[in-house]
């Protein structure tokens, strides 16, 4: 089938790379435009861009997607299917009803509709996540879905590795998917129960704070869920913050657990007290530092 891809983040690249490599492969790319990144804030192209411009696909980056320039692109690709993945911008009317849109989800819809479907699964501690290829409509990732599959949120998942599961699967799914459309079977898409649906906000500051006033297991999830691309962090009593990349839950609790919101010594482990349980911190960063041993760091910090 003659597709067009619509993507911006990692996630969405790796699936544009799957597609490429087989018959599907798109006939044109759009992703947004380049952004100030890092300390420097120089510009720097979305990850789907430059896995465009490695794969040597046409690729175009409209500042607005659902204005005229960017639909008049879409359309003189002629596509069968337009595919979107983690873009990060609503699409809208008329572009909507001008293609098939199909839609790789990194969640079991209508569960986790939204901006950071894999992270919030991890933080709430779910068994299993998956994708769904739904077809685009107006709603938030509310349309009918064709195609999903599950698979297990194994317990020292952090988002790096989970992701990379996900985004290997999604692959697979919407090549099965246009697989089935090519071959003249008819997709069946089945509506949403909408009563079981939940919303997966973008993360924020305040998502990204080890609240020690929470228990030490969601508190390690939330390390689990940030880990490797946002990054989790503990607020230290001189006012800034430690950045915590690996933790784990101290089972059963030390006799001496340091009170909730302080950090000890205990041996050659960082802790840090919560308000239910003891969170050990196995890596962490401080402010303008680099990534270090738990222990290292207290004993460095000492006074």
């Amino acid at each position: 089938m003659r597709t067009v891809f619509i993507g911006t983040s990692a996630f969405a690249a790796s699936v544009l790379e799957r597609l490429a490599a087989g018959e599907h492969r798109p006939a044109l790319v759009l992703t947004r435009p380049d952004r100030p990144r890092g300390r420097g804030r120089k510009l720097g192209a979305p990850p789907v861009a430059q896995a465009a411009r490695r794969l040597e696909i046409a690729l175009e980056q409209p500042a607005k997607v659902n204005e005229p320039p960017a639909r008049e692109l879409i359309a003189r690709a002629d596509p069968d299917a337009v595919i979107v993945c983690a873009f990060g911008a609503l699409i809208s009317e008329p572009l909507l009803s001008e293609h098939e849109l199909l839609n790789v989800h990194p969640s079991l819809l209508p569960r986790w509709r939204g901006a950071a479907p894999v992270e919030r699964a991890i933080m709430a501690g779910d068994e299993r996540t998956g994708v769904s290829i739904m077809r685009l409509t107006a709603g938030l990732d509310s349309g009918p879905v064709c195609l999903a599959e599950s698979i297990a949120i194994e317990p020292n998942d952090t988002y790096g590795l989970l992701a990379e599961r996900l985004q290997s699967l999604g692959g697979e799914l919407i090549a099965r998917t246009l697989d089935l459309a090519a071959s003249g079977e008819p997709l069946t898409f089945l509506e949403q129960d909408e009563s079981g649906a939940t919303y997966a906000e973008k993360i924020g500051p305040v998502d990204r704070l080890l609240d020690p006033a929470r228990p030490a297991v969601e508190l390690e999830r939330t390390v689990r869920a940030l880990h490797p691309h946002i990054g989790a962090r503990l607020a230290l009593a001189d006012g800034t913050f430690l950045g915590v990349h690996v933790a784990r839950v101290v089972a059963g609790g030390p006799a001496d657990a340091p009170p909730a919101g302080t950090l000890a010594l205990d041996g050659e482990r960082l802790l840090c007290g919560t308000d239910d349980g003891t969170l050990e911190l196995l890596c962490v960063r401080p402010a303008g530092g680099r990534a270090m041993d738990g222990g290292a760091y207290l004993r460095g910090h000492a006074r």
